[in-house]
């Protein structure tokens, strides 16, 4: 019995790894949307008002960054706009891997910050591949 719970705790952590690897690009929509559905339900709109609301502002969010990733041609803009998703995924890689290994390791802010690390890069490398690639020849269409 006690092998099996191991084998679950393994399992489960592996599975919240997998979840935050998976969805650290949607951090800062996430956060976007859950400030903007709890000011909607502070100003009297109510549950179902501030979940739409929330929802609206996260969607919103995605819409426009994979937007000026398509639109903006300068890299140092694009890499700006990318840093913009990346970093509440590094705070969120960091505070989860924190909470994972606090409980198991020493030294859990070295871990906690290469789990940061980690999810960051995977978020930036993500967000990348959200941008558009233009011709490969590099070559536009003029009018």
């Amino acid at each position: 019995m006690i092998v099996l719970g191991i084998i679950v705790s393994i399992a489960a952590i592996g599975t919240m790894c997998w979840l935050l690897f998976n969805l650290a690009v949607f951090a800062l929509p996430f956060f976007i949307g859950l400030n903007a559905g709890i000011w909607a339900y502070g100003t009297g709109a109510g549950w179902l008002g501030g979940i739409l609301i929330g929802l609206i502002a996260a969607g919103l969010t995605v819409a426009v960054g994979q937007g000026l990733l398509m639109l903006v041609r300068p890299i140092w803009a694009r890499l700006l706009i990318a840093l913009t998703f990346v970093a509440p995924a590094g705070v969120a890689g960091f505070y989860a891997t924190l909470g994972i290994v606090k409980h198991m390791m020493p030294s859990e802010i070295i871990f906690s910050v290469v789990g940061a690390v980690a999810v960051g890069v995977t978020a930036f490398l993500r967000v990348a591949g959200m941008a558009a690639t233009g011709p490969a020849d590099g070559n536009l269409a003029r009018t």
